[in-house]
């Protein structure tokens, strides 16, 4: 009798402490965001109004990008700069098997594809232009896709979602027969690596951008923070709870572009993660932790040397330990997180003609 009393106490205690800690993550957040300096200053009124709207949902960042679209265009960044004349650019929205309004865009050459490159989330239109066909797609509950913003309710369910739309990219009649590769970037890095695991056999090869295998140590919550959020996470998944590092900051190496996507890009999930996408997300890099081993396909790794969001010692290992026999790793001394938007122009342009050459090589 008093054994179980004293476990219905102690359930009751830690329960307590997980609404309390809940409660007192939510009031200072509010806190926060009231004394926080206004993001757009260099923005007219208009778009600055545009920027306070509530984006959980997909009506409202679709009205955001729109109002965006031209002044984006006038952003002094090397790779909105180049001239793309012979690249044609197609948007798209369809209804997965999930019945959620999934957003998708292509990137496509005018003359005869060498190569189909599925982005799992700069360098499209310039792949494009070097010949390969360009498909990209927003996850559900990203960017201009249905769904709760930023929330991950189940990782493998997304990296599913993925595999429906790449493989109908890759079935129509421009694509058949055609190599297709897998490109991604950090958490994208992780979907790629995910969906070669489903699908074994399906791809020409990957290129890994800063993959998210191992989430940096610096920027993970204390173990005890991870236990009582994990606790939250049951009652409130989709609760902006999670503690972080200010990962723009660590991102971004070239202060000037670091500037210019604190200001323009609208979209960002600025707030903190939400408690299940948060758990997701460390879940599914403990995963690849342990599996890199089954990595097999042909594969480009490359990342700075002074990543501290996703841990470049990680790459090593994969590199060293996946079944892969077609297999290369660059490390950029200096270069942080963002290789491809983030860094000083000459080193974008570095990784670019390394991420073509490698392609090129596997296309003929």
């Amino acid at each position: 009798m008093f054994t179980c009393s004293y476990a219905v106490a102690g359930q009751f205690l830690i329960l307590s402490l997980c609404l309390i800690l809940g409660l007192a993550f939510v009031y200072g957040n509010k806190r926060k965001r009231k004394k926080a300096h206004p993001r757009f200053e260099d923005l007219n009124y208009k778009l600055q109004k545009m920027t306070t709207l509530n984006m959980d949902q997909a009506p409202n960042r679709r009205r955001v990008r729109e109002a965006f679209k031209k002044p984006i265009l006038g952003i002094d960044h090397c790779m909105l700069k180049m001239s793309y004349d012979s690249v044609e650019v197609e948007e798209f929205y369809e209804k997965n098997s999930k019945g959620l309004e999934i957003f998708s865009k292509s990137w496509l050459p005018k003359t005869s594809l060498k190569a189909v490159v599925c982005y799992c989330h700069g360098t499209a239109k310039k792949l494009a232009s070097c010949g390969y066909g360009v498909f990209a797609l927003d996850y559900p509950g990203f960017g201009l896709s249905e769904g709760l913003n930023n929330y991950i309710p189940n990782f493998d369910m997304l990296v599913d979602d993925v595999i429906e739309h790449f493989s109908k990219v890759k079935e129509t009649k421009k694509c058949q027969n055609l190599p297709s590769f897998l490109l991604g970037h950090s958490m994208g890095g992780a979907v790629a690596l995910k969906v070669h695991l489903k699908q074994p056999n399906a791809w020409d090869g990957a290129v890994l951008l800063s993959p998210m295998c191992k989430i940096a140590d610096d920027i993970l919550p204390h173990w005890i923070v991870k236990q009582l959020l994990i606790g939250i996470a049951k009652l409130v998944p989709t609760a902006k709870l999670v503690p972080q590092n200010n990962l723009q900051k660590l991102a971004y190496r070239d202060l000037r572009k670091r500037k210019l996507n604190d200001t323009y890009n609208v979209l960002a999930f600025r707030d903190n993660p939400r408690l299940k996408t948060a758990i997701e997300l460390l879940n599914t890099a403990q995963e690849l932790e342990h599996r890199l081993k089954e990595v097999s396909l042909p594969m480009s790794i490359q990342q700075g040397e002074s990543d501290f969001v996703t841990d470049p010692s990680v790459s090593k290992t994969l590199y060293e330990k996946a079944n892969s026999s077609d297999k290369r790793i660059l490390l950029y001394k200096d270069a942080c997180h963002a290789l491809l938007e983030g860094e000083p122009d000459e080193m974008i342009f570095q990784v670019v003609d390394d991420i073509i050459t490698w392609l090129d090589q596997r296309s003929i």
